[in-house]
């Protein structure tokens, strides 16, 4: 479409099925370029990626109308749990829960989330993943009913 130009920046966050750590850090870092090449490939642009033992960060910047959210997200969670399930990480078969929470952001506030994502490592021994995900809902003013979250045990 002539002169029309896009610059989305949104933040994904999804979860392990079972929020089981099956995200081993020796692996962590094989899954990450994984899912950046799933990205890259889609024509976007990837700006940062954490994969906790349960759940994954990411940061994206989408510069087409022409591809959706919801086929980016079907895209990343469907091949990266065949590569996983392909390279038997574990015993047993690896999914991602259903959903995920995406929350977009400006340009001027990219750094910071860029940080907080490279971060999660250090953040996530001060606060769990459920304090975390209810504090984004919150803060982006997202209603929403607890018994459609993810599962959340006690951390």
């Amino acid at each position: 479409m002539a002169n029309s130009y896009i610059q989305i920046y949104v933040q994904f966050v999804f979860a392990v099925q079972g929020r089981q750590n099956l995200i081993h850090p020796d692996k962590r870092e094989r899954l990450q370029k994984y899912i950046a090449g799933i990205i890259n490939n889609n024509q976007q642009k990837l700006l940062s990626i954490y994969a906790n033992p349960d759940h994954i960060h990411l940061l994206v910047g989408f510069n087409s109308l022409n591809y959706k959210i919801s086929d980016l997200i079907r895209d990343i969670k469907a091949n990266s749990s065949r590569f996983i399930n392909e390279e038997k990480w574990f015993n047993g078969r690896f999914n991602w829960q259903e959903g995920y929470g995406a929350f977009s952001y400006s340009k001027s506030q990219i750094d910071k989330v860029v940080n907080y994502i490279n971060n999660q490592g250090e953040h996530h021994r001060k606060r769990s993943f459920r304090e975390e995900y209810m504090e984004l809902l919150n803060k982006f003013e997202i209603p929403f009913d607890e018994k459609y979250l993810f599962e959340f045990y006690d951390e």
